[in-house]
């Protein structure tokens, strides 16, 4: 097992459905976050203006897979790290004709060893149908970027999520429009609402522990991988938020606890999932819509 890495410092802080295609194979399972225009809490974070939509799940491995299979034949901008195949997503083949596999027992654990650019590439592919869809163009502008900290285009239907959208989906309750400290909507956690504390030494399948559930329904905000953001902060790192299997102790699970991490940093406790503005099903029918006025003026 690789050695675990955890980039978080705790700190107390001061103030799907996609564009249709034929090969589209990837499916993420969103549920809505509502209640929009609510406040922030006393640390800044968490005031999101409008709904929005995020992954249930922390995006998995066999979802991962499909991606390699798809965009990485050449492994181009380094999409694929070794260190995957330690964790379940195995690599055949030469440069130009690689193929991969993902061990049907690790199939649903979250992907690790991404990093905040692979992430965005993923994100990218997924917005422009999956298949042959470009991972350069769409939520963001790579362009062949490896480095630099790029934000997400205005209006950008799939994207990682901001750090007020992550936190929001965590800790927030609309019932009663408060914050917990715990993504389980407590002040308190154990080791048998979520996997932290080296309590089972890796990562398990997603949604695994239903005590770690959020009020809007997501799961593996507290524990499991570390996730990336779309916040810059201190110069050149980007966000992390959210605990991981390895952390020794439930503090780097809390909504006090901010990681950052350069972009282009690939270890064993980082992942990701996603989230999209508008809702997706808001998406699909704009684009039925453009392609029947497209139609009309053929006519």
């Amino acid at each position: 097992m690789p050695t675990p890495i955890s980039p978080f410092t705790p700190t107390v802080l001061v103030g799907v459905l996609f564009a249709s295609s034929a090969s589209a194979s990837v499916v993420i399972d969103w549920v809505t976050v509502g209640n929009s225009g609510n406040a922030a809490d006393s640390s800044g974070y968490g005031a999101v203006s409008q709904t929005y939509k995020i992954g249930k799940y922390e995006v998995t491995n066999g979802q991962y897979a499909e991606f390699l299979n798809a965009k990485g034949s050449a492994n181009g901008y380094g999409i694929y790290n070794s260190g995957m195949a330690g964790l379940g997503i195995a690599q055949s083949g030469s440069s130009g004709s690689f193929s991969y596999s993902v061990t049907g027992a690790l199939a649903n654990r979250p992907v690790a060893y991404v990093s905040w650019f692979d992430a965005a590439r993923f994100a990218n592919w997924l917005l422009n149908g999956q298949g042959s869809g470009t991972t350069e163009t769409g939520a963001y502008t790579l362009n062949g970027a490896m480095s630099g900290n790029i934000l997400a285009n205005a209006g950008a239907g799939i994207h990682l999520p901001s750090e007020d959208e992550w936190y929001k989906a965590a800790y927030y309750n609309g019932n009663t429009s408060s914050y917990s400290l715990y993504p389980n909507g407590q002040n308190t956690i154990t080791t048998a609402d979520a996997n932290y504390f080296m309590s089972v030494g890796s990562a398990t399948n997603v949604g695994a522990y239903p005590g770690d559930a959020s009020y809007y329904g997501t799961f593996d905000q507290g524990g499991n991988v570390h996730e990336w953001n779309d916040a810059v902060m201190y110069g050149s790192l980007r966000g992390l938020r959210g605990g991981s299997w390895a952390n020794y102790g439930d503090s780097y699970l809390a909504s006090s606890s901010r990681g950052g991490y350069t972009p282009d940093n690939e270890f064993n406790t980082a992942g990701f999932r996603l989230a999209a503005v508008p809702e997706p099903t808001a998406m699909i029918l704009s684009s039925l819509a453009g392609f029947a006025c497209l139609i009309r003026r053929k006519r």
